[in-house]
């Protein structure tokens, strides 16, 4: 593994995290989206992250500007991925953009690049052949605030070449991450197998009016000594990841999902309340009610 230039498109919640880390740990990093808005709201985000840096790892002023200095901004895929040695894919999580996106890439990347995605429950082998380098493609997912939950799960299809998984996974590890592997495609690998269900119980509860968004998280904090519930962790996932997910299976017929869907676009997303990037969503930041004194006793 002798990576130099790395390319993260998409500069949403986790792309820009992914980003920053990468560049925190010494790469020159190719930030790619589709518009000077998309970048500017990227950026936006990068600048926030200094400080949480600063905050929860100790990291000096000119470690974290180093960092975002490591990085450039572009909104011509081309222009990004020249020289690039591996571009990681964090666009939203829509099949179709996806498949767009891919094809899009393979006419402009370098042919050693290798690509990876960071689809939270896709499975690379739904992709591979569209990026025209089935063998120099797999999956790299990382968990939200990724210099903290610092897991990254590397999961191969069956034609991935072996040589690039462990590249793959020797990368991880040289940004910072436990690298875990996974030998077998598995949808949601292995934390969103456990997390997605969880939220999904969570959010149908809250549909279904059984009750609010702060007693479920209630629930769960003081039963099982969890630092947030379930609502919480939503908020640093993202709505719209939330509602992409709802909306991809309530059109492929789930009914109680097409409710959820309706539910998080039009009480969250069109409202503008999309997590803790926009500092409104399930709850306000930057003080949520469930960091209150008191939350658990009340």
């Amino acid at each position: 593994m002798d990576y130099k230039k790395i390319v993260v498109a998409g500069s949403g919640v986790l792309g820009s995290q992914i980003a920053f880390q990468t560049a925190f740990k010494g790469y020159d990093v190719a930030v790619y989206d589709i518009s000077d808005e998309a970048l500017d709201q990227g950026k936006n985000r990068m600048m926030n992250l200094k400080s949480r840096y600063q905050q929860d790892l100790g990291a000096t002023d000119e470690e974290v500007n180093l960092a975002y200095n490591r990085m450039s901004f572009h909104k011509d895929l081309a222009e990004a991925v020249k020289d690039a040695d591996l571009v990681i894919e964090a666009v939203p999580e829509v099949e179709e953009i996806k498949k767009s996106f891919y094809q899009q890439l393979r006419m402009v990347a370098p042919e050693k690049t290798i690509f990876v995605t960071n689809s939270s429950t896709m499975l690379p082998s739904q992709f591979a052949e569209i990026t025209g380098r089935p063998r120099k493609y797999l999956a790299l997912h990382f968990a939200n605030e990724i210099w903290l939950n610092n897991t990254a799960e590397i999961m191969k299809h069956p034609d991935t070449g072996e040589a690039v998984f462990e590249d793959i996974i020797e990368f991880a590890k040289s940004i910072g991450m436990v690298a875990l592997p996974i030998q077998r495609e598995q949808p949601g690998y292995i934390l969103n197998s456990l997390l997605v269900p969880f939220l999904e119980a969570a959010q149908m509860l809250l549909v279904k009016r059984i009750a609010d968004v702060e007693t479920i998280d209630k629930t769960w904090m003081i039963a099982t000594g969890a630092p947030k519930g379930p609502f919480a962790i939503l908020d640093i996932v993202g709505i719209n990841t939330a509602y992409n997910i709802a909306n991809a299976k309530g059109e492929a017929g789930n009914e109680e999902f097409k409710k959820l869907a309706n539910v998080l676009k039009t009480e969250y997303i069109d409202q503008g309340k999309l997590g803790t990037g926009t500092k409104q969503g399930f709850y306000s930041y930057p003080n949520p009610s469930y960091l209150e004194p008191g939350f658990l006793d009340s």
